[in-house]
């Protein structure tokens, strides 16, 4: 496949419409779509194409409704990963936080995205939402591969070391998809309405089930939250005490080195006092010693 280009790219149109279709829909679509090219070597790469998992189909999702927002934040991340290099402590720390600004904003998007598709987000998956979002614009490579709107698995990197090649294949549905843009897609419209109205004598039942069903979602998604807001006020005042600790430290530190260093000074100017010391009472030695064997050979000459 790899080898032969005019089926390469076939094969990453039709990932393009299978990955864009709900995780419940995939597989019966990939299948069918497999069956219909029976006997050629398509229908074995696309029988080869894996489900997405939930993390990967709400990334793919997010590329496709919202192709321009996606592009922006893989633009961002070329912009800020140029300017690393030349940017201090400081500056890269602010740098940290405008990243994870945008991904937050963003994967808030993409769980709103979710939900309108049927499929209420877990923290769980959402944050493997948002550290492919990281990865793509920490990474180039990683932003590719988000873009394609072919991913099967999340991505994540440290910010230090590149994201290896075997770790992105993973993640995408084929190798050839590094580098394609996934067609951009609105949602589906709702179908036409039925020109036959029919009272439904539970219409007030079922619209308070629903607005009942509605505020628990709603007070589901608000616990999630403020306990999302929780947690993260407790990080910053956590790593803030942290930091004032570290600054102590590195104060004490620094005050200790400065004492260190002038006791050297005191040290290596009293040794420069001894060494003279030393080296004239060694020449008073010499010269005692010089006495001593003349007078020793005096008094053996008379002696004798």
């Amino acid at each position: 496949m790899a080898g032969d280009p005019g089926k390469s790219a076939e094969l990453i149109e039709i990932a393009d419409e299978l990955y864009a279709l709900s995780p419940g829909e995939f597989t019966a679509a990939r299948d069918a779509k497999a069956k219909e090219l029976k006997g050629t070597d398509l229908a074995t790469a696309v029988k080869a194409l894996k489900k997405p998992g939930i993390a990967a189909w709400v990334v793919n999702l997010l590329v496709r409704r919202e192709s321009g927002q996606v592009d922006q934040l893989l633009s961002v991340g070329a912009a800020l990963r140029d300017a690393q290099a030349a940017m201090s402590a400081g500056e890269l720390r602010a740098l940290t936080k405008q990243r994870r600004q945008v991904t937050a904003a963003v994967t808030q998007q993409a769980r709103h995205l979710a939900a309108e598709a049927g499929h209420k987000v877990t923290q769980a998956v959402a944050d493997q939402v948002e550290a492919t979002l990281t990865a793509a614009m920490v990474d180039a490579d990683c932003g590719r591969a988000v873009r394609s709107g072919l991913l099967v698995a999340p991505l994540q990197t440290t910010g230090v070391d590149a994201v290896g090649e075997a770790a992105l294949a993973a993640a995408l549905a084929t190798p050839e998809a590094l580098g394609f843009s996934a067609s951009a897609r609105e949602a589906p419209e709702p179908g036409p309405p039925s020109l036959r109205v029919v009272p439904d004598p539970d219409a007030g039942a079922k619209a308070r089930a629903a607005a009942a069903e509605r505020l628990a979602q709603a007070a589901a998604s608000y616990d999630e939250a403020d306990a999302a807001h929780a947690e993260a006020v407790a990080d910053v005042d956590r790593l803030s005490a942290r930091s004032l600790q570290l600054q102590a430290e590195l104060d004490e530190l620094r005050r200790r080195l400065a004492e260190l260093e002038s006791e050297l000074d005191e040290v290596d100017d009293e040794l420069g006092d001894a060494e003279d010391v030393r080296d004239e009472a060694a020449a008073t030695l010499r010269t005692a010693t010089a006495e001593r064997d003349a007078a020793q050979a005096a008094l053996d000459k008379l002696r004798r």
